[in-house]
């Protein structure tokens, strides 16, 4: 293990379920007392630091990857999150307002009856900048600033990053969108999406995908999204980029290829 990795057990929460969070530290950490680090908060958690808890066996490796970067100093020192999922992840990850539009009305019975209830995004959200960020900048040296917080996460938990983005534009600057899930609940999001990217010009959007297996599915939605970004006024390599990894599948395999990538344009 590069840097220290810490779990807090269950940790609690008045809007949803209490689930474990990891939070890594980057090597140095303990070094010097007066600094202060970027902080990316990361969704599935359990899937980052360690092939034992995660889902396939193998994990993100988060802390190579970072060490890797820090000591290249192609970044500097950042804290790492990681918020593990619960049962209800599908329904904590699905962006809520997506259902205000009139698509998103006729599809919200479909999603319903698939998971169980209707989405907890909103919960979920307000669980991360309510509760978790306002005790990680109690108890670690956090720049808490907007300008030095992030969110990544992958498929589902691409879709509840850009939400967190452009739901609270005030808390985060940069939201990385790894295999994006977008044709969840029918291709909702994208409704929403077109009406609620923040102005451009203070934020980022890391957007890629893969060619096969479930990655297969995302092309058509991600060139639909790259045109709502350039109509929004995003410049695309500055504000925003969209990677093909063609051959690549939906896995942890394949997104801890290439993680290195989102970390370097969002924290650069």
């Amino acid at each position: 293990m590069n840097g220290t990795l810490l779990l807090h057990r269950n940790f609690p929460s008045r809007y949803v379920r209490p689930r474990n969070v990891n939070v890594w530290l980057p090597p140095g950490y303990a070094d010097d007392a007066d600094a202060r680090y970027p902080v990316i908060y990361m969704h599935d958690g359990q899937n980052l630091f360690d092939p034992a808890t995660a889902n396939i066996g193998v994990d993100w490796g988060m802390d190579a990857a970072l060490t890797g970067l820090i000591r290249g100093a192609e970044i500097s020192g950042v804290i790492v999150v990681g918020i593990w999922c619960t049962a209800e992840r599908a329904r904590e990850y699905m962006p809520a307002r997506a259902f205000e539009t009139p698509q998103g009305r006729s599809a919200r019975a479909g999603f319903i009856h698939r998971q169980g209830g209707g989405p907890l995004s909103e919960e979920y959200l307000q669980f991360v900048t309510g509760e978790l960020k306002p005790e990680i900048d109690r108890l670690y040296r956090t720049a808490p600033d907007r300008k030095d917080t992030y969110m990544i996460g992958s498929s589902r938990g691409g879709l509840i990053s850009l939400y967190a983005l452009c739901e609270h534009p005030e808390t985060f600057s940069g939201a990385g969108c790894l295999s994006t899930h977008w044709p969840a609940a029918e291709g909702v999001v994208l409704t929403y999406l077109s009406a609620a990217l923040p102005r451009a010009g203070s934020h980022k959007f890391y957007y890629d995908h893969g060619t096969e297996t479930l990655d297969a599915l995302y092309e058509a939605y991600q060139l639909q999204v790259d045109r709502m970004m350039r109509q929004a006024g995003y410049v695309e390599g500055r504000d925003w980029v969209t990677h093909r990894f063609p051959g690549e599948e939906h896995s942890e395999r394949a997104w801890r290829k290439r993680v290195q990538i989102p970390l370097k344009f969002l924290l650069s």
